[in-house]
């Protein structure tokens, strides 16, 4: 591998070599932004390069390993940041024009943790406007494409995150996810992420200056990192859940919990909550139940509990919170586009409030109570992400019928984040449409604490149908 192909290891490879001394941090930073100077134009998946600062921090990693000093666990991997977390000295714009100079004051704990395991940060990647859309464009930036083509969205509100790690840009990308955020954009690329549980991640911008995030979203809204390869979720994700104590809900338990007994059983479903449910997801979805059973699980099939209730109930309960605590900002500083994607978003899901926005939220004990059994004898659930390949872009601005597809449909989305539920996101088919290719993921949803089994189970999948970025990357040249 020559030095300008160091962009296409995973950052478990790319760790192992710094660590060891076989490549410095400086040459992988090198080789990453040289693959986004590359291909980003075309992508807009980065829309700010920090190549200045990533290199600097590189030379000094490498400095500081020469003198002896313990190299971290990410000890070189270049990173990307989502422009909706702080960053010291840059704007977390949110993709919002009047954001635009809200400059961090401070590093926002996910970011601070990436670091200082030895990451390296090599630009901010693109979210669409007050990251509440499955689709990835804004006023400020521009839309980001999809790197297998033009046909089929991004994804959002990681969007560009996705974009750019399974692009090369980057061996890890940032994300966060209140209704599907980092598993939208990793079902639409081909990547793969895990939504963490409730109070995994630490959580909190500095730029907030006092002003608190409504109940919900504290409660739904999750950081997380979406990778290329499975294994990578297990080397980053340690670092990612270390302490901050300005979350002061974080749940410091550490990120492999105790074995399981014997074989694991495997919940599996093809429910989707009334929608119809596409031949090629159903295959997407057998191809794992396979891959599972072939390497040791007890896969089997169950009956889920209230799904469309418990997923419905949740997001008109989060957007009657983000009627109230939102509203007012989106009314004044969104985008027409933005304005009236939330007005069907009301007219589609509409908002709780006042006794009946209470009820729901404490009907959310109710739907994890019921789950929480489940688990007891299924420790992982595998479903559908959504009933349908992956749509096009823009097709959330088309009325009723397009945020029908887009969020209507995705159920076993939004149901995991009210719930609080760790939730894997795998692709185990690509399909050669007609209109370009798609893969296809899967959804894999653990008991509460155990991201570490949703990653075992990806992995396992992983293994037996391979990673979709060696299939992407002949593509893209």
């Amino acid at each position: 591998m020559t030095d300008q192909d160091l962009w296409r290891l995973s950052a478990t490879e790319t760790a192992t070599a710094t660590r060891a001394g076989d490549i410095t941090a400086e040459a992988v930073t090198d080789a990453s932004l040289a693959r986004m100077d590359a291909v980003n134009p075309a992508l807009n998946a980065v829309v700010e390069s920090l190549a200045d600062e990533a290199r600097a921090r590189a030379r000094a990693l490498d400095r500081a390993r020469a003198k002896g000093q313990e190299a971290g666990p990410l000890h070189g991997v270049p990173v990307t940041i989502k422009i909706n977390v702080d960053q010291k000295g840059h704007a977390t714009s949110n993709g919002v024009v009047a954001l635009k100079d809200l400059i961090a004051p401070d590093d926002a704990p996910i970011v601070r943790n990436l670091q200082d395991a030895g990451a390296v940060v090599i630009g901010r990647t693109n979210t669409p406007e007050f990251s509440f859309r499955a689709d990835t464009d804004n006023p400020l930036f521009g839309r980001t494409r999809n790197p297998w083509g033009d046909h089929v969205s991004p994804g959002g509100s990681s969007g560009g995150a996705g974009a750019a790690v399974m692009a090369g840009i980057g061996a890890l990308a940032h994300g966060n996810d209140i209704g599907g955020s980092l598993r939208f954009p990793a079902a639409a690329n081909g990547a793969v992420t895990v939504k963490p549980g409730l109070g995994r991640v630490p959580a909190w911008n500095p730029s907030q200056n006092g002003t608190e995030r409504g109940m919900l979203a504290q409660a739904m809204s999750v950081q997380g990192l979406i990778v290329r390869a499975a294994e990578d979720l297990h080397l980053s994700m340690p670092a990612a859940i270390a302490p901050d104590i300005r979350d002061p809900f974080h749940v410091p338990l550490p990120w492999h919990g105790a074995a399981i007994d014997g074989p694991i059983r495997v919940g599996f479903t093809k429910e989707t909550g009334g929608f119809d449910l596409d031949p090629e997801v159903s295959e997407a979805l057998d191809t794992a139940r396979d891959a599972l059973r072939d390497a040791g699980y007890v896969v089997e099939e169950i009956t889920p509990p209230d799904l469309h209730d418990t997923a419905m109930t949740g997001y008109r309960a989060l957007l009657g919170e983000v009627r109230a605590l939102m509203g007012p900002d989106i009314r004044a500083t969104g985008s027409p586009t933005i304005n009236a994607i939330f007005s069907e978003y009301f007219d589609q899901f509409q908002p709780f409030e006042g006794v009946e926005l209470l009820r729901a939220m404490a009907q959310r004990s109710h739907y994890a109570r019921q789950w929480a059994e489940l688990q007891e004898t299924w420790p992982l659930v595998v479903t559908p992400f959504l009933p349908h390949p992956f749509f096009a872009p823009d097709r959330d601005t088309q009325g009723a019928d397009g945020v029908r597809d887009v969020l209507g449909a995705a159920l076993w989305s939004y149901a995991m984040n009210f719930m609080g539920l760790p939730a894997g996101s795998v692709p185990t088919q690509l399909v050669e449409f007609p209109k370009g290719p798609q893969p296809i993921n899967v959804q894999i949803v653990g008991r509460r604490w155990r991201e570490d089994l949703v990653v075992d189970a990806c992995a396992a999948i992983e293994a037996r149908v391979g990673r979709m970025c060696e299939r992407l990357w002949p593509r893209m040249g």
